[in-house]
């Protein structure tokens, strides 16, 4: 699960580099909390879960992992892609996916620190 983790960090990373350019360029700074929250729980927040899975791969290894992976994977881009929108061209429906998606991210990370308590063992 390291690994995937790992990679998906990788890919928000770029994803949050091009938007915070591109926002530099057009002096547009709208979409500031995107660029936040891509780098926090897309860049940062992965790449720690893919260190913590690989120093330890009991936790690694666990259908718990594996939960948690799908779960953000999934909360991400259902909330930024609703705060996108939001921001953009407004809607409580954009808001509502942007509260789903941070729930789906909640109940992930719920997953993860149960995994750590169970599986991450000095």
């Amino acid at each position: 699960m390291s690994i995937r983790f790992f990679k998906v960090a990788a890919v928000y990373f770029v994803i949050a580099i091009i938007l915070g350019i591109v926002m530099g360029i057009a002096h547009d700074f709208t979409l500031t909390s995107v660029h936040a929250h891509l780098n926090l729980l897309g860049w940062v927040s992965m790449a720690l879960f893919g260190t913590i899975y690989y120093l330890f791969p009991a936790a690694g290894n666990s259908k718990l992992a594996s939960k948690h992976f799908w779960l953000h994977n999934i909360g991400v881009p259902v909330m930024q892609g609703g705060i996108t929108l939001s921001m953009l061209i407004g809607g409580v429906i954009f808001t509502v996916f942007a509260i789903l998606g941070s729930l789906v991210i909640v109940i992930g990370g719920i997953l993860f620190m149960v995994n750590v308590f169970k599986h991450v063992k000095a």
